[in-house]
């Protein structure tokens, strides 16, 4: 039987807020979450494990205070774990989410079945982010409730393999939550997404232009400026691949030579290092195409819903054509 994550159906748009790096705050969770996508957040963005704890209850208290005022229900939030043996702050952050209980938790690099079975233990969803096959097989082995798919085009640390081939490979042997992440940018490619057979739009770039994100001024200008071919992939800022604006590259003075060497992960020592990177080299995703406004988060997920059901309506009339040949 097929196990989908409880909580879609109470959505507004079928989407997730990716957790950005130095981006997502609660302002922004808590928008999104308010206006019925889940809003989500990396632990990490917090410098320490008591400001990560600060910044749960300050969203847990403004969402329980919403709901109260308007007699809505708000979508849930999730934190990012970077499930690293150099991240020397999982465990405390973990036993934060537990004690918090954060409806759902994602986990980047390590599918670990204690951390499956701790987030669990409390009735919490846990989906873990893969680019490719292999990693899906484990991170299913370990009994994740949702997979992501991270591929070809999107921001951050992304995978180079076609959405569709993915979806259909991991789908073959994977019948809980699919999202699926790269280049979603508007309310059509939302229903794209769902037809491929996602069950949820994973979405990360065109959040980082709203009002409520941490980017400065001159990173949603140069996002707002940037065509697909201006997405360059490297694993040379951080020692995993991922996609990032050339322009904030060659403003760092970085060269093609040094874009092609990679760098060692250490979330621990490096972590400071990596923070103080990506603060003016920027990362985003080919979707950047189709970005032209910087708007908050509300009007955002309003335009994107009417999109949205625009497209569903577009397709409910081709149906309505190829059936009657």
């Amino acid at each position: 039987m097929s196990q989908k994550a409880p909580f879609i159906q109470d959505l507004s748009l079928p989407v997730v807020a990716a957790p950005m790096f130095l981006i997502s705050n609660p302002q922004l969770v808590i928008e999104c979450c308010k206006n019925g996508i889940v809003g989500t957040f990396p632990a990490l963005n917090q410098r320490t494990s008591e400001g990560f704890e600060e910044w749960l209850v300050e969203i847990r208290t403004a969402l329980e205070a919403f709901e109260k005022e308007t007699g809505k229900k708000a979508a849930p939030f999730g934190v990012n774990l970077i499930v690293h043996p150099t991240n020397p702050r999982l465990e405390a952050d973990l036993r934060l989410c537990i004690k918090h209980r954060v409806p759902l938790i994602i986990t980047s690099l390590g599918a670990v079945s204690e951390v499956v079975d701790a987030v669990h233990s409390y009735g919490g969803v846990i989906f873990h982010d893969i680019i490719k096959r292999r990693h899906a097989e484990k991170a299913a082995e370990a009994g994740v409730d949702g997979l992501i798919l991270v591929t070809a085009g999107a921001g951050g640390h992304a995978g180079t393999h076609h959405p569709m081939s993915l979806i259909a490979e991991v789908r073959s042997f994977f019948d809980k939550t699919l999202l699926l992440s790269g280049c979603i940018s508007t309310g059509r490619d939302i229903a794209a997404a769902i037809q491929m057979g996602a069950d949820l739009a994973y979405m990360g770039t065109r959040f980082i232009n709203t009002t409520e994100s941490r980017a400065p001024e001159a990173y949603r200008q140069m996002i707002i400026d940037a065509g697909a071919g201006d997405i360059v992939y490297t694993a040379a800022i951080s020692g995993v691949p991922a996609n990032f604006l050339g322009p904030s590259l060659r403003a760092a003075g970085l060269t093609e030579e040094d874009l092609k060497r990679g760098t060692k992960i250490d979330f621990g020592k490096e972590l400071d290092t990596e923070a103080k990177a990506w603060k003016t080299i920027w990362s985003a995703g080919q979707g950047v195409a189709s970005i032209s406004d910087v708007l908050p988060a509300e009007t955002l997920i309003g335009r994107l819903r009417e999109e949205f059901l625009g497209a569903l309506r577009e397709q409910a009339g081709l149906l309505e054509h190829y059936q009657k040949g």
